[in-house]
């Protein structure tokens, strides 16, 4: 929406804060690693604080935009660089391979709304062609959950850690942003692995194991994983003790080995559904 003094103006509906701190926007930037032979996918790029630095130093720049009015302005206002592809689409359902050319590396850099973060993420994660490279901006709690170690884990640390190294790069608080957001929030970056972190059959099985688990993840391993997967405690803990993991264990200290291990006794096991059902 514009303004009456011409400039566009933000979309309550859209999450929309765009960054406005000359300095985090280097901070995004340095933690991509960028050269001049890079290709990068810029995801919410707004006013084009980002965008205008990326054409300067990268080979060609796709920026995915779901506000059409900053996706028809965007060029314009960067004075129509060769470089810089603009597209109107959604993130989250946007179908990369019609935007990068077959086996094409390619980086992510991104001011992800926060109402729209995760599953921007895990498509990037999951989809194809991946990312070499993902820097993203997130609420600071998010970015913690997809760096957190065992101990602290979540659905979300796994999802990520399964794909990718997850580094904390900097926090960044609410002045950086017009207009401001009333949270704090964080950069992080991901380098997507070259292959999974564990070798699993089902990807699809992993995360329907992994979402059991923390179906109540207060409460032992043994309990909450036999509530998500709606069989009877002893059941579960058959599982627990096929995959060598301690049955009172919390769903949140388990690294992404042990949870592969998990999958694979309730792959094998009576309990779990045939291929494809």
């Amino acid at each position: 929406m514009t303004s009456s003094t011409g400039r566009i103006s933000t979309r309550k509906s859209l999450g929309q804060h765009f960054l406005a701190d000359i300095r985090t926007a280097g901070r995004i930037l340095n933690a991509a690693d960028l050269s001049e032979d890079d290709v990068v996918v810029e995801i919410g790029p707004g006013r084009g604080v980002l965008t205008k630095r990326l054409v300067d130093r990268v080979k060609r720049v796709i920026a995915v935009e779901l506000d059409s009015e900053l996706a028809a302005a965007l060029p314009g206002r960067l004075e129509f660089p060769d470089n810089l592809t603009c597209v109107e689409a959604d993130a989250r359902i946007v179908d990369l391979g019609e935007l990068i050319a077959p086996d094409t590396t390619y980086k992510v850099v991104a001011n992800l709304p926060y109402y729209a973060a995760n599953p921007i993420v895990r498509r990037l994660l999951e989809s194809e062609p991946k990312p070499s490279l993902l820097v993203v901006m997130v609420q600071q709690e998010v970015a913690k959950n997809m760096v957190a170690k065992p101990g602290d884990m979540g659905i979300l640390s796994v999802a990520t850690q399964f794909y990718a190294k997850a580094k904390m790069v900097c926090s960044v608080p609410p002045k950086s942003f017009r207009p401001p957001p009333k949270v704090t929030s964080a950069v992080v970056r991901l380098d997507v692995l070259p292959s999974t972190a564990a070798e699993v059959a089902s990807e699809e099985g992993f995360f329907t194991v992994v979402r059991a688990g923390f179906a109540a993840p207060r409460k032992q391993i043994r309990n909450s994983l036999s509530q998500g997967l709606k069989i009877e405690p002893p059941a579960g803990g058959l599982l627990l003790k096929q995959a060598g993991i301690d049955a009172t264990r919390r769903p949140q200290t388990l690294n992404i080995s042990e949870w592969a291990d998990i999958y694979q006794a309730w792959a094998e096991s009576s309990e779990s559904p045939e291929e494809g059902s």
